[in-house]
C-alpha cells in the first residue's frame, strides 16, 4: 500500500499527544485526539470546534476528511455536523474537529481522547461546460423520488 507524506506542525498545547495514527492494518481513517488543556464538557445539543494542536501541508490533489468514530456516535451521539469535513490543500490554522452532541446527556472530552477520524483523499477537480442536459429515467425526481411506487 503506497502512502503520502503530510508535514505537520505540532502546536504548543499538542505536545506529549499522539499523531494521528491508523488503529488497524485495514483502517482507512487515522484516529485524531483532542488537545483541550482540560475536560471539556459538551452539552445536549451543543457543538464545539475542538482542537488537535496540530496544523498541516496536506499536499495539493488531497484533502483530508474530518470524519465522526462510529463508537462516539452509536454510544454518546457525538457527530461532525459537517461530516465529512474537508481540511484543503491549501489551509494552515490549526485543525479543529467540529463536534456536536445530539444525545440528553452531557459528554465530557478529555485530553488525548480520540475524537474523530482523519482520512487522506485525492481531489479531482471539475471543469464546468454549460451545455443541454440528457433525460434520465428519474429526470427532475428529488428528495426521496427513487423511494415511491
Amino acid at each position: 500500500m503506497s502512502s503520502v507524506e503530510i508535514a505537520v506542525e505540532v502546536l504548543p498545547h499538542g505536545l506529549g499527544l499522539p499523531l494521528p495514527a491508523y488503529a488497524t492494518e485495514g483502517a482507512a481513517g487515522m484516529d485524531a485526539v483532542a488537545a483541550v488543556e482540560g475536560d471539556f464538557v459538551l452539552m445536549p445539543g451543543a457543538r464545539a470546534a475542538v482542537p488537535t494542536g496540530l496544523r498541516m501541508a496536506v499536499p495539493a490533489g488531497y484533502e483530508v476528511q474530518v470524519r465522526a468514530r462510529s463508537g462516539l456516535a452509536l454510544n454518546a451521539g457525538l457527530i461532525v455536523p459537517n461530516g465529512p469535513g474537508t481540511i484543503d490543500s491549501d489551509y494552515r490554522g490549526e485543525v479543529k474537529v467540529i463536534l456536536a452532541n445530539i444525545s440528553d446527556t452531557p459528554f465530557t472530552i478529555t485530553r488525548g481522547m480520540r475524537i474523530a477520524q482523519l482520512l487522506l483523499a485525492p481531489v479531482t477537480r471539475a471543469a464546468w461546460r454549460v451545455a443541454p442536459l440528457d433525460d434520465t429515467a428519474r429526470g427532475a425526481g428529488g428528495f426521496g423520488s427513487t423511494g415511491r411506487t
